[in-house]
């Protein structure tokens, strides 16, 4: 175990390994490979299951807490990690490999599907997800709607936040569009925004952890994959176990059914509609903050 968090942590090369343990270069991946497999099998039923509906409206109340964004569910997004070039695959020196996650409100890995390739656009990759899948069949086990804290209005459905480039639906809010903004779509993007930083943050935390992120990845691409699940794993781990957790907390705040994406008629109507929902809540006595207008200002 020592000899794998020494890969994944200072990220030093299969040959510095090599070097370093006197071993072969392909023994010191097969052990990385394996341990790494064994720790996934082993361990992500523990520490990454599927939220059950209980457990979905903790993770919503959280983030009322921490960022007053009532009936989120998560913060989606995807990172880029580079891989070695396969040979024979074409004239790019790097690959990259694809996680698409979702995170909650303490930086923990709530779902992370993990293999697509980078030239794909994450709201394709999460479309093609078995997180995609889930969600389409309806098998994310969501809270039913609920009324906004303090609003008398219907039940708003329970969201994931995430940036631009996912598509609209109504349990997936992403920003209006930058043009013809007025203050009250700017309060939305200002909030959304505050919410959607905790998957970056998490993201970040990942990559300054276990350094073996800060570099290319000397493996092709299914052993990269083992290695990524490897440290998703580990991070969660950290997360819920690790007294320093908090402490990560301040120092990275600088800053699911989700529907099928790639139908954009009747789902994306119903988003827009939900959006409407959420930005007239936010600007309402109920859902104000006293600073979102002078923030909202301040980050134009």
């Amino acid at each position: 175990m020592f000899f794998l968090f020494r890969f994944l942590a200072t990220g030093e090369s299969l040959t510095s390994l090599h070097y370093q343990f006197r071993l072969g270069i392909s023994t010191v991946s097969g052990i990385i490979k394996d341990t790494c497999h064994a720790l996934w099998e082993q361990l992500h039923e523990e520490f990454i299951p599927l939220p059950n509906r209980q457990q979905w409206i903790e993770i919503s109340k959280k983030f009322v807490e921490v960022c007053q964004f009532p009936n989120c569910l998560g913060a989606v997004d995807g990172k880029h990690i580079r891989i070695i070039k396969p040979q024979g695959t074409g004239s790019e020196q790097y690959f990259s490999v694809v996680p698409i996650a979702l995170a909650d409100s303490n930086y923990r890995f709530v779902i992370v599907d993990i293999g697509a390739y980078g030239s794909t656009s994450d709201s394709r990759i999460f479309n093609a997800s078995r997180m995609g899948e889930r969600l389409r069949d309806n098998q994310l086990a969501l809270p039913e709607p609920r009324r906004l804290p303090g609003s008398a209005g219907p039940p708003a459905p329970f969201v994931i936040v995430a940036d631009k480039g996912f598509a609209l639906s109504p349990h997936l809010m992403r920003p209006f569009p930058r043009r013809d903004l007025d203050d009250r779509k700017r309060i939305f993007n200002y909030r959304l925004t505050r919410a959607r930083r905790y998957v970056e943050c998490a993201f970040g935390i990942l990559s300054t952890k276990w350094r073996v992120f800060m570099s290319s990845i000397q493996m092709n691409p299914d052993n990269a994959t083992l290695v990524i699940q490897a440290c998703v794993l580990l991070h969660n781990f950290t997360r819920i176990h690790d007294a320093s957790a908090d402490a990560d907390n301040d120092q990275n705040m600088a800053t699911p059914v989700i529907f099928d994406l790639s139908r954009t008629g009747r789902l994306g109507a119903a988003g827009l509609a939900v959006r409407e929902v959420y930005a007239d809540y936010f600007c309402s006595p109920e859902g104000a903050l006293p600073w979102q207008m002078e923030a909202m200002r301040g980050s134009r």
